[in-house]
C-alpha cells in the first residue's frame, strides 16, 4: 500500500484566514515543529507575491530541517509571456526550495473570465511552465484549483487540464476543492474517472466551506490519493482548509494509513497548541483529536463507565494523539465524577465516605448559584481540600477597598487598591494603582503576597472572562468571573461569583493565588 505523504500549507493558506498573521521569525519556528512533527512538505509561502516570503525562503536554509521538504508556491506563466522570462517562475526558481507547487486553471469559467484566454492556450500555458519547472527543481507538484467545480462544470476540458499537466513528468497533481463546496458522496466517481485517464500519483487539497473538508480529503486517499494538503487546525480563508489535526490520527487509527510514527503522532496536541500560541489565538477547546474537550466527560454515568473501560465513550485513547482524558464537574455529576477528579488531584475520597456526599451536595448548591467549574478546576480542587479540612491557609485577606475615578471628562479612569493581608501573625497593608479595578486589585494582593511568597512573581494572570448571569435584573444580576492562570510550568483556572463583579473577581483571584501557593508547596 502506498504511504501517504503529508503536506502542510499553514504557513501559505493559513496565513489567509482573517485574524492570523505570522512574522518570519513565527513561520521560521513553527516549520522546526512540523518538521518534528514529521510531516513531509512544508509549503512556506509565494516568494514573488512579498518580501516576507522571499525572507523565509532565505532564511529557512539556515535551519537544519530533520526530514521535511520546503515548497515554494506560485501560479503558471503569465499568457503571451514565455516561461523563461515569466518573473514569477523565475522567483520561484531563485528561492531555491526543495520543492515548487504551481496551481492552474481547471474550471473553463475561470479560463474565460479570469484569464480570458482559450481554453487551449490554457492547456499550454499550464504544460510549458510545468515543464519549464521540472527542468530546473527536482520535485514539482501541481495544484488543479477548481478542479471539482471545474469537473461538474466541463467534465472533458478538467480532465484534459490534468493530462496537460501530466505530459510535463511531474511528481503529483493535487486535486483542489477551492471552493470548499463539494461533498463527500460525489468524489468517488469524479476520482475513479481521474484515475482513468492519470496514472500519476494524486494528492487532495480541500476547503471547509461546506464543513466536509476532513472528510473529503479521507475519502480521497480511501480513493486512491497518496498527498493530502492541509493546516495544523483548520486555519485558512474563509472557513478554513482541512485540517490535518483531525486527518492524520484519522489516518493513522481509523483508515490503517499510518503516515507518522506513534511517538510523532503523540505530539500532535503540542504542535497544535504550539501554533494557536504563535498566532495569537486562543485553542478552540471542542476541536476533535486535540482539544481540551475533546476526551472530556461530565455526565455521571459516562464517567463512571469509562473509570472501568475507556472505550465505552471514547472513540481512541486521548494519550496517542497526546491529550489527556478530562472529568469535568457539574450539577450534571455522580459520585463517580467526584471520586475521578480527586484522583487526578492525588486526594483520597472513598464513594461510602461521608466528605464526598458533602462535596457532592456542596458543589449542586454552588453550581445552582452560578458557579461553574469546568473551566476552574483549581476552584474545584480547593473547594474538596476544605471540605476534607486538609486546607492549608497560606494567606487571609482581611480586607480591601478600590477606587475608581475619573476626574475629568477626557482623561483615562484612575484605579486604585488597598488590600490588608494577613500571613501568620503579621498583617501586610499595601496598595497598587491598575488598568482598572480589577487590575488594581491583583497588582495590590500580589504586592502583599510577594513579601512574604516570592514565588507569586513568576505567577501571571493570563485570562479574564465575565459573565453576567440571567436573572432579569439587569444591572444588579449575579456575575460569574472566570480568571486563568499560570506560571512557567503549567496553567489554571479558579472562578468567583457575586452580585458585585468586583467581590466575584476577587474570589476567583484569591483562589488563583492559593492555588499556586498549594502546588508550589506540594513540589518542595
Amino acid at each position: 500500500m502506498t504511504a501517504i505523504r503529508l503536506y502542510d500549507t499553514t504557513l501559505r493558506d493559513g496565513t489567509q484566514a482573517e485574524e492570523i498573521s505570522f512574522l518570519v521569525e513565527d513561520k521560521l519556528r513553527i516549520a522546526q515543529k512540523l518538521d518534528e512533527l514529521g510531516i513531509h512538505y512544508i509549503e512556506g509561502g509565494w516568494p514573488g507575491s512579498n518580501p516576507k516570503d522571499i525572507t523565509f525562503f532565505k532564511e529557512i536554509k539556515k535551519l537544519s530541517l530533520y526530514q521535511a521538504k520546503v515548497a515554494a508556491f506560485g501560479s503558471t506563466r503569465r499568457a503571451k509571456v514565455t516561461p523563461d522570462k515569466d518573473h514569477n517562475l523565475r522567483t520561484l526558481i531563485q528561492a531555491e526550495p526543495d520543492v515548487i507547487t504551481i496551481f492552474g486553471k481547471t474550471w473553463d469559467f475561470h479560463v474565460h473570465e479570469a484569464l480570458r484566454i482559450s481554453l487551449e492556450e490554457n492547456l499550454e500555458l499550464i504544460h510549458d511552465s510545468l515543464v519549464f519547472l521540472k527542468q530546473n527543481v527536482a520535485e514539482v507538484f501541481y495544484d488543479a484549483e477548481h478542479f471539482f467545480d471545474g469537473y461538474k462544470a466541463n467534465p472533458e476540458y478538467a480532465l484534459k487540464t490534468l493530462e496537460a499537466a501530466a505530459a510535463a513528468q511531474i511528481d503529483c497533481i493535487v486535486l483542489c476543492d477551492t471552493n470548499g463546496g463539494t461533498l463527500p458522496f460525489e468524489l468517488p466517481p469524479i476520482m475513479a474517472e481521474v484515475r482513468k485517464r492519470i496514472a500519476l500519483p494524486i494528492g487532495i487539497h480541500t476547503h471547509n466551506d461546506s464543513e466536509c473538508a476532513v472528510a473529503n480529503a479521507l475519502v480521497a486517499v480511501d480513493c486512491g490519493a497518496t498527498q493530502v494538503q492541509g493546516t495544523i487546525n483548520g486555519f485558512g480563508e474563509r472557513c478554513g482548509n482541512a485540517n490535518l489535526c483531525s486527518i492524520i490520527p484519522s489516518l493513522s487509527l481509523k483508515m490503517d494509513r499510518p503516515c507518522l510514527t506513534d511517538d510523532q503522532l503523540a505530539r500532535l496536541r503540542e504542535v497544535s497548541c504550539y501554533v494557536y500560541e504563535q498566532a495569537n489565538l486562543v485553542p478552540n477547546k471542542h476541536q476533535p483529536y486535540v482539544g481540551n474537550s475533546a476526551f472530556a466527560h461530565k455526565g455521571g454515568v459516562h464517567v463512571s463507565a469509562i473509570a472501568r473501560h475507556p472505550e465505552t465513550y471514547e472513540h481512541i485513547r486521548p494519550e496517542r494523539v497526546g491529550n489527556v482524558s478530562r472529568v469535568l464537574v457539574s450539577d450534571l455529576s455522580g459520585r463517580s465524577n467526584i471520586l475521578a477528579k480527586a484522583a487526578q488531584f492525588n486526594i483520597n475520597l472513598d464513594s461510602k465516605d461521608p466528605v464526598t456526599v458533602e462535596i457532592l451536595a456542596n458543589l449542586k448548591e454552588l453550581e445552582n448559584q452560578g458557579y461553574q467549574f469546568e473551566g476552574a478546576e483549581a476552584s474545584f480542587d480547593l473547594l474538596m481540600r476544605r471540605a476534607l479540612g486538609t486546607m492549608r491557609p497560606f494567606f487571609s485577606v482581611v480586607g480591601f477597598r478600590v477606587f475608581d475615578s475619573k476626574r475629568l471628562e477626557d482623561d483615562k479612569p484612575f484605579s486604585e487598591a488597598t488590600i490588608q493581608v494577613k500571613v501568620g501573625g503579621r498583617v501586610e497593608h499595601t496598595a497598587a494603582e491598575g488598568s482598572g479595578p480589577v487590575n488594581a486589585l491583583d497588582n495590590a494582593l500580589r504586592k502583599a503576597l510577594e513579601n512574604f511568597y516570592p514565588q507569586i512573581k513568576q505567577m501571571r494572570l493570563l485570562d479574564y472572562k465575565v459573565r453576567v448571569l440571567p436573572a432579569g435584573k439587569g444591572t444588579a444580576s449575579m456575575t460569574r468571573v472566570l480568571i486563568e492562570s499560570g506560571d512557567k510550568d503549567q496553567r489554571w483556572g479558579t472562578v468567583g461569583v457575586s452580585d458585585n463583579i468586583i467581590d466575584a473577581s476577587y474570589r476567583a483571584l484569591v483562589d488563583a493565588f492559593q492555588y499556586k501557593l498549594l502546588k508550589d508547596s506540594e513540589e518542595q
